[in-house]
């Protein structure tokens, strides 16, 4: 008996953590500034609202703890300069597609439905200025592909 309420004090405690983390998370997510970008594909124009992930601290929040994502929404991760960048999917709950994009505007890699909550490294080979998360499978469904163009100021060349 005294077992199965230290763990159940455990699970508690646990999910008390995780609440106050996720808390934590979408009150910063608040604070992220908000644009919009556009990607010109062989299909059209899609346009998305975004996040824009501009400091250390939120690059390194990112995404996580969120449990759901509007297919018009992203997080843009902007960089200094071109570099090589890798990601993971640590504490975040939902299928991401991620979008590696060069200092011309675009898209050199392509991630699809990356595993939530894995701890493996993605990266692209190629120096990107930024990186764009967007709803798992929704580039798929939107027809984005390797060389499509993303318009948005912090890529124009």
């Amino acid at each position: 008996m005294q077992r199965a309420m230290t763990d159940i004090r455990r699970g508690l405690l646990a999910g008390l953590m995780l609440w106050s983390l996720s808390g934590a998370a979408t009150a910063a997510d608040e604070d992220m500034p908000r644009s919009a970008l556009e990607i010109r594909t062989a299909h059209g124009h899609q346009r998305f609202n975004i996040r824009i992930a501009d400091t250390a601290a939120r690059q390194e929040l990112g995404l996580m703890f969120q449990t759901r994502l509007p297919a018009d929404e992203g997080m843009l991760f902007p960089q200094a300069k071109p570099r090589i960048v890798s990601m993971w999917m640590k504490n975040t709950y939902i299928p991401l597609d991620m979008l590696f994009i060069d200092s011309h505007g675009r898209i050199v890699c392509l991630l699809a439905m990356t595993k939530p909550q894995s701890l493996e490294i993605l990266s692209c080979p190629k120096p990107v200025k930024a990186v764009l998360e967007i709803g798992g499978g929704e580039a798929g469904e939107r027809g984005i592909r390797v060389g499509d163009r993303v318009l948005y100021e912090l890529h124009k060349p």
